[in-house]
């Protein structure tokens, strides 16, 4: 029905409806209830939004020591003298950072890997920000690495060959933790989960 709907809008709505669309998450009904808040807001608000746009792919960029998102040199995370520069934290993209560091527990630094490793899919070693990572450990700064991958097969290949890399350097090697979430149920937790779990168990 909305596909229907859609069929008689003005070219330029439609050019705008199909760009939505093409957003992660957004199907089209979102995209109309977007397009339709365009249509009807002040002209003013359409162009802070654009501009907003046109400014984060022009000044956006990859950190070069972390290859987080940075409008610097460096990313306001590797650039603060408040942070713990003898611990990094690696993750696989940039968005990985921001639910690290909404919990408040973390005060270390980032590396950036750029993904995670998948022979399937054609990524290997070369494809990832695993050489800087290990020129930064040259570092004597640099004490401990937490592996921050996600707990899923690639992430798991990756943690576990970038473990073999760093531990001859001497460098403290850590995993996060995982296992059940808090309110969930045995019957219904998988087996990679559940045996995280009882590998990481600790004594009450």
């Amino acid at each position: 029905l909305l596909k229907v709907c859609t069929m008689y809008a003005a070219p330029a709505i439609q050019k705008l409806l199909d760009e939505f669309e093409r957003l992660p998450g957004i199907g089209p009904k979102s995209a109309q209830r977007i397009v339709y808040w365009i249509l009807n807001t002040e002209r003013s608000d359409a162009l802070r939004l654009s501009d907003a746009i046109v400014e984060v792919k022009d000044t956006v960029h990859f950190c070069t020591q972390c290859f987080n998102y940075a409008q610097d040199d460096l990313c306001e995370i590797c650039a603060s003298p408040k942070r713990d520069h003898s611990l990094i934290c690696v993750v696989s993209e940039p968005r990985d950072i921001p639910p690290i560091e909404r919990t408040g527990t973390f005060h270390g630094i980032y590396h950036v890997l750029g993904g995670a490793l998948s022979p399937l899919e054609g990524i290997g070693p070369e494809s990832l920000h695993i050489t800087e990572l290990l020129s930064r450990l040259n570092s004597p700064e640099i004490q401990e690495v937490i592996l921050a991958t996600n707990p899923n097969v690639e992430g798991e290949t990756t943690a576990s060959y970038l473990s073999r890399l760093i531990k001859p350097t001497g460098v403290k090697v850590t995993r996060l933790a995982s296992g059940l979430p808090v309110g969930g149920d045995l019957e219904f937790a998988d087996e990679i989960t559940l045996g995280r779990a009882i590998e990481s168990r600790r004594e009450l």
